[in-house]
C-alpha cells in the first residue's frame, strides 16, 4: 500500500467502505481537499454569503435573518466539509490533529445523512430547487458520508477528540433546536419556515411537525456518530492488542 496507512482488521459496521475505495480515496487526498473546500464555499453562498453576483446583497438568505453573532452554528454543512478538508490536508502534510478528525467524523456523518433525511423527508417542498440541485445535494452530501470512513486510517479516535466532537454538535444541536442563544432555533432554514417579522424577535418560524422531524433526526445522527466514534476506538484497540494476546 506504498505510504498509506495500514488498515487494521475492523468490523464492517465501523469500516464500511471496500479496500480499493479507502486505499482510492486516501491517495486522492489532496483532490478530496479541493472538492471539499469549494464544497465549503459553495455551501457559505448557499446559506446567504453572495460575493458573487455582484448584483446580490453581500448578506442575504438565511444569513440575512440570523443574528450575526450565531453565524458561525448556522453553515452546518460547509463547516463539515471543512473540518473534513483539513482533517486529510493536516494528515497528508503529517501534521494530523486528532481533535479535527473526530470534528471531521462528526461531521461527515451527521450532515451527510442529515441532510438526504430532511430532503426526503419534505421533499414536496425541496423539490422547487430543481431536479438537479436536488440531486446534487443529495448525492454530495452521502459522499460525506463515504468519506468519513477514511478517518480510521490515520486517526485512533482518542476518548479526548471524541468529547470535543461530542460537545461542539451536541452544542450545535442544542441551538439548532432547543436552547436558542438569541433569536429562534438556528437549523437549515427547511420548507414551511418564514422569517419573524417582529422587532423583538430575529430568526425564522419553526412550524410543528417540521422542527421535531428535523431535530429528531439530528439527535439520533449525534449519537450515532458518537456510537461509531467510540466503536473505531474500542475496535483499534482489540485489534492491537490480538497478536500478544495469541502468543
Amino acid at each position: 500500500m506504498g505510504d498509506l496507512p495500514a488498515r487494521e482488521d475492523l468490523p464492517r459496521y465501523v469500516a464500511p467502505l471496500p479496500v480499493w475505495l479507502e486505499n482510492f480515496g486516501l491517495r486522492a487526498a489532496w483532490l478530496i481537499v479541493a472538492v471539499n473546500l469549494l464544497g465549503t464555499a459553495f455551501g457559505f453562498w448557499y446559506y446567504g454569503f453572495h460575493p458573487l453576483p455582484a448584483s446580490d446583497p453581500l448578506i442575504t438568505w438565511q444569513f440575512a435573518g440570523e443574528p450575526a453573532v450565531m453565524w458561525p452554528l448556522v453553515p452546518d454543512s460547509p463547516v463539515a466539509t471543512l473540518f473534513i478538508a483539513l482533517s486529510l490536508g493536516l494528515w497528508k502534510l503529517g501534521r494530523n490533529q486528532e481533535w479535527v478528525n473526530a470534528l471531521a467524523f462528526f461531521g461527515c456523518i451527521k450532515l451527510g445523512a442529515w441532510t438526504p433525511f430532511v430532503l426526503a423527508a419534505f421533499f414536496p417542498g425541496f423539490i422547487g430547487v430543481g431536479w438537479p440541485m436536488y440531486a446534487f445535494l443529495f448525492c454530495s452530501h452521502l459522499a460525506m458520508v463515504a468519506e468519513a470512513f477514511l478517518i480510521h486510517r490515520y486517526s485512533d479516535f482518542p476518548v479526548w477528540a471524541v468529547f470535543v466532537a461530542v460537545v461542539w454538535y451536541g452544542f450545535n444541536d442544542l441551538v439548532d433546536y432547543f436552547v436558542p442563544l438569541v433569536g429562534t432555533p438556528h437549523h437549515t432554514t427547511l420548507p414551511g419556515q418564514r422569517l419573524v417579522e417582529a422587532s423583538d424577535v430575529v430568526g425564522f418560524s419553526h412550524p410543528s411537525p417540521t422542527h421535531e422531524i428535523a431535530a429528531a433526526g439530528a439527535v439520533v445522527l449525534t449519537l450515532a456518530a458518537t456510537f461509531l466514534a467510540l466503536s473505531t476506538r474500542v475496535k483499534k484497540l482489540e485489534a492491537d492488542a490480538r497478536p500478544s494476546s495469541g502468543r
